[in-house]
């Protein structure tokens, strides 16, 4: 359940709320190329990981079919994500997909609005499995009402991706670490040396 309180303070820019949180623990479940293992791989994996994130429940039955339908939304995310880091690859076609893949889950795992005198919560009101992707879709929605929805990115040092925050004050991150941004760098003075031995003597 995410809650926005009518009478809380407004967080930072750079404050990570709990429904940045939800996002970055659901979509910081991908396999890369540099040891992070797959979460969602199957039924038994899925279950696993949500039983030790008490913001989805806690311990949920699971299928190989659910996992599958969690990497799907997971993968959407990201690709969104990587849009608002201005990943080249990610943008158009790619992003259409995401995006129209996310309007049939908000179709099939809708939110509930339950208002009270301490504020307001979007909770799915569903059980099991399909609240798990509700509260995902609860908390992007809640967050992206903010003016603070970009701030929410993924890495742009492939095969890397992981989801991220962007705590820079003008918001122009485009790397989980200074680690990832080092090797893009690198990547790309090799390949302006390669170019450049690859220039034909001049006479």
């Amino acid at each position: 359940m995410i809650t926005a309180g009518a009478g809380s303070p407004k967080p930072s820019p750079r404050t990570v709320t709990p429904t940045v949180e939800t996002v970055l623990a659901f979509v910081n479940t991908r396999a890369d190329g540099s040891g992070r293992r797959e979460l969602f791989g199957d039924g038994d994996s899925f279950a696993a990981w949500l039983a030790e994130r008490v913001e989805f429940g806690g311990e949920t039955v699971a299928t190989d079919a659910d996992a599958a339908v969690a990497r799907e939304l997971r993968d959407a995310l990201v690709t969104v994500l990587l849009a608002h880091s201005g990943d080249e690859e990610s943008l158009g076609e790619p992003l259409l997909r995401a995006e129209r893949h996310l309007r049939r889950v908000g179709s099939l795992y809708p939110l509930a609005t339950v208002v009270t005198a301490g504020g307001v919560e979007l909770a799915s009101p569903q059980a099991g499995v399909p609240r798990v992707f509700g509260t995902v879709l609860a908390a992007v929605t809640t967050f992206a009402q903010s003016s603070d929805w970009g701030r929410i990115k993924a890495c742009r040092n492939p095969p890397c991706h992981f989801g991220f925050f962007d705590r820079t004050r003008n918001g122009a991150g485009l790397y989980c670490s200074t680690g990832c941004g080092s090797q893009v760098s690198m990547r790309k003075h090799r390949q302006r040396q390669r170019r450049g031995s690859d220039a034909p003597p001049q006479a």
